[in-house]
């Protein structure tokens, strides 16, 4: 009996579900992991449906089990439309103090001058701190502790 497999890419179903779970998670549109020759790209469409898909033909794209999305409420879409919102400038991971069980760097209600650290983003594991581009009162902090953002993602208000 021959391998008919001979050349085909290999799919790491636990790692798709993993970046499935990662996207859910982190309410991101879509993630991409490259290992030299092999790249999943996992991404979230109308709903909720996720989908990797190998950059070679050789096997069709797996699909990981598709998770119910929580619906955005038009409170939670505001804060992208207020003026005094911090975006994250990349793509990364959000952590709000600079060491694990360290004081945050700012929490609601503190005021903060331009240029204070509101955050630090970790991208590619370089530590990117987040700067506050305008001096007033932290309003609100709208990313968890080490939680997923996108670029332009709203992290902080200031007003």
């Amino acid at each position: 009996m021959t391998d008919t497999t001979e050349g085909a890419m290999q799919v790491d179903t636990d790692l798709v579900r993993q970046l499935a779970e990662l996207l859910n998670d982190g309410d991101l549109s879509e993630i991409e992991v490259q290992d030299g020759e092999r790249r999943i790209v996992v991404k979230r469409q109308m709903g909720a449906v996720v989908q990797a898909a190998p950059v070679q033909q050789a096997a069709p794209p797996a699909a990981a089990p598709a998770v119910a999305a929580p619906a955005a409420s038009a409170a939670e879409a505001a804060p992208a439309n207020h003026p005094g919102t911090v975006k994250s400038p990349m793509v990364g991971t959000a952590y709000l103090s600079g060491e694990p069980g360290a004081k945050p760097f700012v929490s609601p209600g503190d005021k903060v001058n331009a240029g204070d650290t509101l955050l630090i983003v970790e991208a590619m594991k370089v530590m990117n701190p987040i700067a506050a581009p305008k001096g007033g009162t932290v309003v609100r902090i709208l990313v968890d502790n080490a939680q997923p953002v996108e670029f332009d993602q709203p992290l902080v208000i200031i007003e």
